[in-house]
């Protein structure tokens, strides 16, 4: 390591004080001993059964070291040995062991120290400590190969309760302003696909619908050409790409990016307001798809025809001579030149570089701008967590005009050197399987909703390959996560991500090995939650019902997000943009909490909540309850959904519950009392029994998979006889 950044010596207590890094090696020890004043004036206090390494132990003179056994010693007998040593005026610093844990893990404390911390009732100094390499490889890293570290010293903690939960957040906080700082961030995207392209050029494009492969040099050749032609016939700063995934959509971006113009993939599933509402707001005013493409969607809501670039004319014009010269160019020159050439590093940092448009499930899509940092940051977050093994290969099914799609299918293979499967439709379970087994695929992402098709449609082989099947958009069901272990011996993996943060936030992984030495151990994967936060973002938790009431990481309430990855705001929504940020954090609009190992548990949308006579009510665990005990019709397919819980206006209680309900019909009122009784047996208060059943057709659903809010809204007001509102 070539040296240690230390900052924050202006919150040194002037008194004796605890102090708590969340993990240290000896090098950070011994800044962080002579920043309190040197040998005599600090003791440490170890675990015994989970000491740290001989490097740390072998220097430390036994009358310095506090040990003790967190099974068996009481808080009170080990507070009255710190307090003689505090009393003395020497300060204390709590060495961290190495538990067993997975890469980039936040913290070296397992979840009972950080438990009884609040017992002790001696409030502790938090110090962040961080490790970090140059490369965009395990940019957050706690490997001993690092290039710099930093050791951070927070404000000493207030006395009170929660001071586990205090010093994570404190912990949380300061990855997140560090990892700000990165110098990878500042670096163009469109530098680090040709870099990516040129490094691996055994790496190839698989496409899943003709079996054609395309080398990554090749693919940088003509995407280079491509973003020639682009550059004279595109003056606008934005373009519209209206393509699913594979090599035309993904030359397409790549092209765009090299071009220095904005690529806009669009929604090709979206009704017509909502490609209105797109156009309108992101300003395109031409579009790339592909005539044979058209053809598959003719009741799509197609611009005019003379604001559309067909990418096969174009290439066509272009010609095989300019192309293959543009390869020949991509193969023999330095990425360094082309980076030149193509002004690439104009164009980097916070400057715009792709506009992804939400789905719209409650209202109209709204456009987020992904920087150059926003993406950099994430891809960096998430290799910093998961371990990929060179020449992995992904499975692209996820259309691009969604975020992963874009960030993690798109964009990350490139600049990392992974292969890419790509199939245009994730809705084809058998064709994914197959490619999934015939490719070896060591990575796929998909909904659970699709997730459960392919399943119907595996065999015990389909996923031999696969080292991370992460599922998310929607909560993962337990019976299919069963489904998968016993029949394919695969375990899913749930993550969380919003469009706002590029898109991921938080992701389980598999366990790693329990260590020999050692009885506790960071988990990697905590059932019921969304994932340990990635590296480099920060989380609060408030009430939410005021902003300004922060409640401990523990509680339930609204999430806020704070880190690199995450957005400034919707494009042209000024007055939106106020109130979903305070002080650098975003307002997600989720409900959740963090437990003291740093793992996120969602409790759903603030949208998915009524307040009913002052009372909280959650929709989608009335929902589950209902489908628990109504029978599923053989008819019914077994990936739709069967009902819905809406909320809606009440005059006397704020909010009332109501039921839409594809399986039920005739009497109503009886059906209403059966599933009353059954909920109210099971335990759920009668004030969240729905006050009525609406039958419907099928319950609205977006292409993604999630649950379309604004269409379930509009059929329960329509329904009712009340006023529906236009946006």
């Amino acid at each position: 390591m070539s040296h240690v950044r230390v900052y924050g010596r202006e919150n040194l207590p002037k008194q004796a004080s605890l102090f708590l890094p969340n993990r240290i090696d000896e090098v950070t020890r011994e800044v962080l001993e002579e920043e309190l004043g040197g040998v005599g004036k600090v003791v440490y206090v170890v675990e015994e059964e989970l000491q740290p390494d001989s490097s740390i132990m072998g220097k430390l003179d036994a009358a310095r070291v506090v040990k003790f056994r967190f099974r068996t010693s009481k808080s009170r007998e080990l507070r009255e040995r710190l307090m003689e040593h505090l009393s003395a005026g020497q300060h204390i610093v709590f060495l961290p062991g190495r538990p067993a844990q997975t890469m980039s893990c936040l913290s070296d404390v397992p979840k009972p120290f950080m438990m009884q911390l609040g017992a002790l009732h001696i409030s502790p100094v938090p110090v962040f400590t961080g490790f970090y390499r140059k490369s965009i490889w395990s940019a957050c890293t706690t490997e001993s190969v690092h290039d710099w570290g930093v050791l951070r010293i927070m404000p000493k903690l207030t006395p009170g309760p929660q001071s586990g939960e205090r010093t994570l957040e404190a912990w949380l906080q300061a990855s997140s302003e560090e990892f700000e700082q990165h110098p990878m961030l500042e670096v163009s995207l469109g530098r680090l696909l040709v870099e990516g392209f040129k490094r691996n050029s055994h790496s190839e494009l698989i496409d899943g619908m003709d079996g054609s492969k395309l080398g990554y040099v090749k693919l940088l050749g003509v995407a280079l050409a491509l973003a020639k032609e682009l550059k004279r016939r595109v003056k606008e700063p934005r373009l519209g790409i209206i393509l699913p995934p594979g090599k035309g959509g993904m030359i397409a971006n790549y092209a765009c990016i090299f071009a220095g113009i904005v690529p806009v993939n669009i929604n090709y599933t979206s009704s017509e307001s909502a490609m209105h509402s797109i156009v309108q707001q992101s300003g395109i005013q031409h579009f790339i798809t592909a005539r044979a493409f058209m053809n598959k969607l003719p009741h799509f809501s197609w611009p005019a025809e003379e604001t559309l670039l067909h990418l096969d004319v174009l290439l066509k014009e272009i010609g095989l001579a300019r192309i293959a010269a543009w390869v020949a160019f991509a193969k023999v020159t330095p990425a360094s030149l082309i980076v030149r050439t193509f002004k690439l590093d104009a164009r980097r940092g916070d400057d715009e570089a792709a506009l992804i448009f939400t789905s719209g499930s409650s209202g109209k899509p709204k456009g987020v701008a992904f920087t150059h940092r926003m993406i950099i940051a994430n891809m960096c977050q998430l290799l910093s967590k998961v371990y990929l093994p060179p020449g992995s290969r992904f499975l692209c099914s996820l259309p691009i005009f969604h975020s992963f799609g874009l960030t993690v299918c798109t964009m990350l293979p490139a600049v990392y050197g992974f292969s890419m499967v790509t199939y245009p439709s994730p809705l084809e379970a058998k064709t994914l399987n197959e490619l999934i087994e015939n490719h070896k695929c060591v990575l796929v992402l998909t909904t659970p909703t699709f997730a459960r098709a392919m399943l119907r449609r595996a065999n015990p082989d389909s996923y031999r390959s696969v080292r991370y099947f992460i599922v998310g958009a929607e909560k993962l069901p337990r019976d299919l996560s069963e489904a998968f272990e016993a029949r394919c011996k695969v375990h899913l993996l749930e993550g969380y991500g919003l469009t706002e943060t590029a898109p991921v936030c938080c992701v389980n992984l598999p366990d790693a090995p329990p260590s020999a030495t050692s009885p506790y151990y960071v988990p990697a994967d905590c059932e019921g939650t969304v994932g340990q936060v990635l590296p480099g973002l920060a989380v609060r938790i408030t009430d939410p019902d005021d902003d300004s009431r922060v409640l401990p990481l523990t509680e339930q309430g609204m999430i806020w997000l704070k880190g690199a990855n995450v957005f400034r705001g919707y494009i042209g929504s000024e007055k939106l943009n106020e109130g979903l940020f305070r002080d650098g954090w975003f307002k997600t609009g989720d409900l959740g909490s963090v437990d003291l190992n740093a793992f996120l548990s969602l409790g759903g949308r603030r949208s998915r909540f009524s307040k009913i006579g002052g009372e909280m009510v959650p929709h989608e665990l009335v929902e589950s309850a209902i489908e628990n005990f109504v029978q599923r019709p053989t008819e019914f397919p077994q990936d739709e959904r069967m009902v819905c819980i809406v909320g809606v206006p009440d005059a006397q209680k704020g909010e009332a519950l109501v039921l839409l309900s594809c399986v039920h019909s005739g009497n109503l009122t009886q059906a209403l009392d059966d599933i009353r009784t059954h909920l109210i047996s099971e335990g759920i208060p009668r004030l969240w029994c729905p006050r009525e059943i609406i039958p419907v057709e099928i319950i609205p659903m977006l292409p993604t998979g999630k649950l379309d809010l604004r269409g379930c809204n509009m059929l329960a007001q329509e329904a009712l006889g009340m006023a529906v509102p236009t946006d």
